[in-house]
């Protein structure tokens, strides 16, 4: 046992918690941490806006697994990354916050920079913590790793004085967390288990509704051989693309708001749902009393207080997704399913005739189509890029557009919907996948609310390809303004936009532009073969709308396709 200062415990603690890289900006009150910063092999990612520093380690945490770590200083380094937090706890992903705070004494002073981040964050994070005793500070960032990364995956934030960064206490490390009160169930019940067979079983018209817990879980493999052994179609939802293949054939598409005709349709019509790790959003059920009416719903999730939150469910099971459906997929080997093509076919027959009713399509035109631009894109990349989208219309179109093959290829705000993520989420994933491709899908409106972050691309030489859609609007709301506001186009149009390209430039970056449907095959592919960070820009059709569309609050058998 040594003497050390809260500064050097918590970068010894981060070794300890495998961290290699932190997404941050410097202050005041995390002065002391950023001095011993300086003098360790720590890699630390100096962003240019606070918000920038969460979603880069949402971002990170999304494509590698592990926990994503930022750091900024108190009072409005903190607040900046609320909005971040928040998305992450929407999304469950696993991040921790580190932010500093004004001294013990002063604390409820009214001092300079001083905010009650902790008070102000606890209803967007999992647990937060301020730290009162240096004594503690070791187990207190223990804890923290341990409750980000297991159960259903959230933020920690970590609020750390100026007295307990600078004092010095004797460091030993800590014991594995003892936490009494917090013990999530990974193994479910058999019993649930063997319910879900004999429902499988009987089914005539059965559906899997995959959601974002099957990527956190790395459930994916255990997923595609539950389908595929017993040939049920799958849809998800937005965060669980990648869940399963997009390019199988027992795949329907995503389902919801924006969902293909096929996947809604099937929802209305199946005996049983199977939904892994799923919370039955709205953006998902549409008008909650038409959804599934016909089906027993069986619901798996890490989660209790998700279960039954939103949808009634026939089998409840609480369990970690991979565990659970490597468990069924054992049990249903010992199960005589019968002849699947021939029981199937009915229900496979009525799925492809809605599949022929309303593909995904466009007219392409005289003008660049947002669509063709992200199906070239994908098949450029061959579908192998990391995905990370703004949200709106860009966010849609690259669910539907785009395939992606398995779990961290399609990393987007889900149930936030934060614009701005997209962009330093990109950085994140580039940082955690340096051999990757990481393509940042992006409409003209979102990216400039974080688009600072090019100096931040540029200077860790992080060859980050920005797709901007560039319709001169925010398109997803001047969307519901034509079709549900008469279009009266209120604050959606953009009188001036910058010029991206010499934006791109001014920043060190290379920019690329394309305004006719021939052009955009020969951008994408300078965009993707350019060895630094390159904004391309699409100069798309205005008025073009995302289709299918459930309008809000109605069934989602009820959609608009054309």
């Amino acid at each position: 046992m040594s003497k050390m200062t809260g500064a050097q415990i918590l970068l010894r603690m981060l070794k300890e918690e495998g961290v290699d890289t932190i997404f941050g900006y410097p202050g005041g009150a995390v002065l002391d941490i950023y001095d011993e910063l300086y003098r360790s092999d720590m890699r630390h990612i100096l962003v240019r806006h606070e918000q920038g520093a969460i979603h880069a380690a949402d971002g990170y945490a999304r494509v590698t697994g592990k926990v994503g770590v930022c750091m900024v200083t108190s009072g409005p380094g903190a607040t900046n990354t609320v909005t971040g937090i928040a998305n992450a706890y929407m999304d469950s992903i696993p991040v921790v916050i580190f932010t500093g705070q004004v001294p013990t004494k002063l604390i409820g002073n009214d001092a300079f920079q001083e905010v009650d981040i902790v008070g102000i964050t606890r209803p967007c994070t999992k647990h937060n913590y301020l730290v009162k005793d240096i004594k503690k500070l070791a187990q207190i960032i223990r804890e923290a790793f341990h409750i980000a990364r297991s159960g259903r995956p959230g933020p920690v934030l970590i609020d750390i004085p100026k007295d307990i960064s600078n004092g010095t206490t004797t460091f030993k490390l800590p014991d594995e967390p003892e936490l009494r009160s917090y013990n999530p169930t990974y193994v479910p019940n058999r019993r649930q288990l063997t319910k879900i067979v004999d429902l499988i079983k009987a089914a005539k018209k059965p559906i899997i509704f995959s959601g974002g817990g099957v990527n956190l879980s790395k459930a994916h493999r255990e997923l595609t051989a539950l389908a595929q052994k017993t040939k049920i179609p799958v849809t998800s939802t937005l965060m669980g693309l990648g869940g399963f293949p997009g390019t199988d054939p027992l795949w329907l598409g995503m389902i919801g708001m924006h969902g293909t005709y096929r996947a809604n349709m099937s929802v209305s019509e199946c005996d049983l749902m199977i939904a892994v790790g799923v919370r039955f959003d709205d953006r998902v059920t549409g008008k909650i009393d038409e959804f599934a009416v016909n089906a027993k719903i069986v619901q798996i999730d890490i989660d209790p207080t998700s279960i039954q939150k939103n949808i009634q469910v026939a089998v409840p099971v609480v369990g970690d997704c991979k565990i659970t459906l490597e468990i069924l997929n054992q049990m249903l080997e010992n199960e005589d399913l019968g002849d699947l093509d021939e029981i199937r076919k009915p229900w496979r027959d009525q799925i492809d005739a809605w599949r022929k009713t309303a593909r995904l399509s466009y007219k392409q035109s005289e003008r660049i189509k947002p669509q063709y631009v992200i199906e070239k894109l994908f098949e450029l990349t061959r579908g192998e890029a990391v995905i990370t989208t703004e949200v709106g219309q860009n966010q849609m179109w690259a669910a539907q557009y785009y395939h992606y093959p398995e779990p961290g290829r399609f990393i987007s705000s889900g149930g936030l919907g934060t614009m701005g993520f997209g962009f330093p989420a990109a950085i994140g994933a580039q940082v955690g996948m340096p051999d990757k491709t990481v393509v940042d899908i992006a409409g003209d409106g979102s990216i400039q609310m974080n688009i600072q972050e090019m100096a931040t691309a540029v200077q860790y030489k992080l060859p980050v390809k920005i797709v901007i859609l560039n319709n001169g609007c925010l398109g997803m709301v001047r969307q519901w303004q034509e079709l549900f506001y008469d279009r009266r186009y209120s604050s959606t149009q953009f009188v001036h936009l910058p010029d991206f390209v010499k934006l791109a430039e001014a920043y060190g970056a290379v920019g690329l532009r394309a305004t006719k449907p021939e052009e955009v095959e020969a951008i994408l592919k300078q965009g993707l073969e350019t060895p630094n960070t390159v904004i391309m820009e699409f100069v798309v059709e205005p008025e073009e709308c995302v289709y299918p569309m459930v309008p809000a609050g109605a069934p989602i058998t009820n959609m608009l396709l054309v």
